[in-house]
């Protein structure tokens, strides 16, 4: 690989995560379970009224 070849690639690497960083980020991912106990603790009188 030639220098000006290797320097090119580097600095089009260096572009590439400056404007991921830029980039707006996809929401984390929540697992189903977590998501149902969340859902429980925010509404904890619905859980209660359908287990009585």
């Amino acid at each position: 690989m030639n220098r000006r070849k290797k320097i090119n690639q580097l600095l089009k690497a260096h572009a590439k995560k400056a404007s991921a960083k830029l980039a707006p980020r996809k929401p984390k991912y929540i697992s189903k379970a977590d998501r149902l106990k969340l859902e429980a603790e925010s509404s904890p009188e619905s859980v209660v009224s359908s287990e009585s």
